[in-house]
This record gives structure tokens, C-alpha cells and sequence, in this order.
């Protein structure tokens, strides 16, 4: 099935440089000290802010110089095919109000002052879903006199791509062991199944010991499964998924209990639980990332997590427990055009595999690294608050999927961040039943 189109705004290249001075004075960019920021809107999303670097003036009637954070991002929206429709017919535009001083009160009062409104109109969003689109690129001046004396010089790049994703929506709560759907619009097919079950901390080391899972991976990994079990712990949860022909082709397994920290009820940050998402090679299981979740401290509201692929930290966030929100990976760093190859895949038949139960036919465990030095969109999955029914819906960019294991590792790490909602809860609260041993 092909994949869905998705269109996203990326705002970047910020810089600000206020009317010249008699006197001369050196020009340097200061990104992180700027006493200036923006608020960006765009029609019918939430506002996003953004600092913005500040250039100091060189000289009297000297002209802006070339922007010194050339391809920087400060912002980004991201549209389904639904939500360009409907902006389409609202004529969209995109808002930036810059700002000087500090965000947020000072005693109490704002400390921050209007220094001017940008607004750039965005027709023809439709496009963007086949080409790169630019609405702005340079400087723009605001305010200063009508005359257009005493402006400061504002720069920004404004520009929407095409962004396709693979869509996955699962039928029930992971705990369930719910199929798995691909969508593209109204049409959805069945593509996984899963299956959730329970497996102990002596079981899981012999049996990844036994596939012969490389020894460095085991010892950061395994954690405190070696050290005394507290009685306060959830542990051994274990979900494998399988294609429609039932080979397993992902799975996803808690090796650290998610323990109580002593004398609370709480998984603290200090002491997460983890789990590990696992791929198949010739037969045995091998790592590919890790994700770890705990409560924040002093909010037994917020869980925070964090993922890593080959010791390298792709997402460290946090997300709400009552409220729900997103698990995302995204690496677009810069405005940069990446890579996104209008593919189709046919994950239904197991024809995406490079061999029956391979990964991609390189390296194990490092098979999607080159796919994430693309940077870029990499996937993000719907997480429902606590007591919610939660059936996470997970987007992967086209260019991190060349085989079905690919798109079946990004549905098991969905599901343990799903899982991990309920493994973070305060251990006065008690779990639903599939998830208590």
C-alpha cells in the first residue's frame, strides 16, 4: 500500500538585526544570549517560540550581512492530508511576532515588548505534497516609520516539503494482543498481529545468552534485572509481533523492572525501567534500541522517556499521564531538503524483506543507521492518558522503512512507550488485570 502524504512548514534562519548606529561596532551572532524571541502561528495549530539570534550593527547605513545560522530550524508543523484540505480553503497564512526582552513575567508583569508582526501567506499547500515549496526566503523589514525609517531588518525562511509516512493503527490496547492495520485514508489492511505476554528476568537472559546476543549489548542493557527484586516492581512483559504469516518480526521486552523507588510509590528517574526492542537475524533475536521511562519528580502527572539506538539518544522527553500527547523521534535539525523517496510497500504479503526473517540483509543492529543520517522525520506514536483506552496510532517516515522488520521495530517501540504508561503508574494504583501476572 502507498504511503500517506504529510506536508511539513519548516521555519528557520532567524536573525534579527536592529537600525544602525553612528558609532562602529563589530558584528558577531549571539544564538543562545539573544534578548529576543517570536511566537509562530499558523492558522488553526497551536503557537510554537522560537529565541531569535541577534546581529549587532557594524556601521551606519552598512546592510544586513548573509545570515551567519544559515539552514538553522526554529520551528516546525507537520500536516496530514485531511489537515491541508482543510486549511486549503482558509486561505492559511503563517504569523511570526517578534519579540524583545524575555518570554514569560517578570513580578508578576510581561517584560516583554512587540517589536513587529510578520504574516506570510501560504497558497497552494496542496503542492508541497510533490515538491518543495518556498514562501520566504530574506530580509523583511518591520517596524520603524511608515516612511520605513528606523526599521530593524528581520530574517526568515519559510519553505513546506513533502514528507509521505507509513501509517499504523492498531485495533486494541497493546496489553490485548491486537492486529495491526496499515491506513491511507479510509482504506486500512491487516499487516501484524501482536501477542503480549509475560516472561522473567532468568528467562530472558538465557534465552537472548542462548541466541547468541553479542555480550556488550547484555551488560548495559540488562541492568538491575541481575539485583534483588524489590516487592514493588512490574516486571517480565514481553510483546512479540508477527506478520500475517506468523513469523515474528519485532518484539519488544522489559529487561529492567519498573521498580518503586524506596519509600515511594514511584519509578523514579534515577532508577527507569527499560526495555528493549529486538529484531530477528537467521533465527535468534538481536538489539536494535532501548527505551526507558520513569515518573518525573515532584509531578506524578509528566512520564518521561528516553530511546537510543546504538547508544546515541534519539528522543529524550516527557509526556503526559493524565492528557496523553506523542512519542516522536524527529532529527530534522536544519532546513536542509531530506531525502523522501515516494515509495510504495507491500507490508501485508512479507514482500519487503530482503529474506524471510532477516532484518535488511546488513549488519544486524546497524541496518537503519544510514536511513537515520538522513535525518529528518523518523516516527511518532499516539499515547493516551492513564485509564484511557489507548490503540496508538504510529507514523513512519518513508525513508527510515526499506524492509517489513523496519516498520515492525518502530510498531514495538509504539507499543512499549504505550506499555510504559501503565508501568510508570504509582504503585498504589492497581493495574488492569492483562497486565498483572
Amino acid at each position: 500500500m502507498d504511503p500517506c502524504p504529510f506536508v511539513r512548514i519548516l521555519i528557520g534562519d532567524l536573525t534579527l538585526k536592529f537600525p544602525s548606529v553612528s558609532k562602529p561596532s563589530f558584528s558577531t551572532v549571539h544564538p543562545s544570549s539573544s534578548p529576543c524571541f517570536c511566537k509562530i502561528k499558523l492558522t488553526n495549530f497551536p503557537f510554537q517560540f522560537s529565541a531569535v539570534p541577534l546581529i549587532l550593527p557594524s556601521a551606519v547605513g552598512a546592510q544586513p550581512e548573509p545570515n551567519s545560522c544559515a539552514h538553522s530550524l526554529n520551528a516546525c508543523f507537520n500536516l496530514s492530508k485531511p489537515q491541508i484540505e482543510a486549511l486549503a480553503s482558509k486561505k492559511p497564512s503563517l504569523s511570526i511576532s517578534i519579540y524583545t526582552g524575555r518570554r514569560g513575567a517578570t513580578c508578576g508583569l510581561n517584560s516583554a515588548k512587540l517589536l513587529g508582526r510578520v504574516t506570510v501567506p501560504l497558497a497552494e499547500l496542496a503542492a508541497a505534497e510533490a515538491r518543495p515549496v518556498v514562501y520566504q526566503n530574506g530580509w523583511i523589514g518591520i517596524g520603524g516609520k511608515k516612511n520605513g525609517s528606523g526599521q530593524s531588518q528581520f530574517f526568515l525562511s519559510v519553505r513546506a516539503e513533502p514528507d509521505p509516512r507509513f501509517v499504523f493503527k492498531f485495533d486494541g490496547e497493546p496489553e490485548c494482543s491486537p492486529q495491526v492495520f496499515q491506513v491511507q485514508g479510509n482504506v486500512k489492511q491487516p499487516v501484524f498481529t501482536c501477542k503480549f505476554g509475560f516472561r522473567n528476568a532468568s528467562e530472558q537472559s538465557r534465552s537472548m545468552s542462548e541466541q547468541g546476543t553479542p555480550r556488550n549489548w547484555l551488560v548495559p542493557f540488562m541492568g538491575s534485572t541481575q539485583k534483588e527484586q524489590s516487592a514493588k516492581e512490574r516486571k517480565g512483559w514481553s510483546l512479540t509481533i508477527h506478520d500475517l504469516s506468523g513469523s515474528p518480526v519485532a518484539a519488544a521486552s522489559m529487561v529492567t523492572p519498573f521498580v518503586a523507588s524506596p519509600g515511594s510509590q514511584r519509578v523514579s528517574r534515577s532508577n527507569p525501567g527499560a526495555w528493549l526492542i529486538l529484531r530477528p537475524e537467521e533465527g535468534t533475536w538481536k538489539p536494535w534500541g532501548r527505551l526507558e521511562a520513569w515518573l518525573e519528580r515532584g509531578c506524578s502527572d509528566t512520564v518521561g522517556y528516553k530511546f537510543e539506538l546504538l547508544s546515541t539518544i534519539l528522543a529524550n522527553s516527557t509526556v503526559s499521564a493524565s492528557n496523553g500527547g506523542k512519542f516522536t523521534i524527529d532529527l530534522t535539525s536544519s532546513l536542509t531538503p531530506v531525502n523522501s523517496p515516494h515509495s510504495s510497500f507491500d507490508f501485508g504479503s512479507g514482500s519487503g524483506s530482503s529474506r524471510p526473517g532477516s532484518g535488511s540483509g546488513s549488519d544486524f543492529g546497524f541496518g537503519l543507521i544510514p536511513q537515520l543520517l538522513q535525518r529528518g522525520f523518523v516516527m511518532s506514536s499516539t499515547v493516551e492518558g492513564v485509564g484511557k483506552c489507548s490503540k496508538p496510532e504510529v507514523e513512519v517516515g518513508v525513508q527510515h522503512v526499506t524492509c517489513t522488520e523496519d516498520a515492525a521495530a518502530y510498531v514495538a517501540l509504539a507499543a512499549a512507550m504505550d506499555l510504559s504508561m501503565d508501568a510508570c503508574r504509582p504503585f498504589s494504583q492497581k493495574l488492569r488485570k492483562e497486565l498483572r501476572q
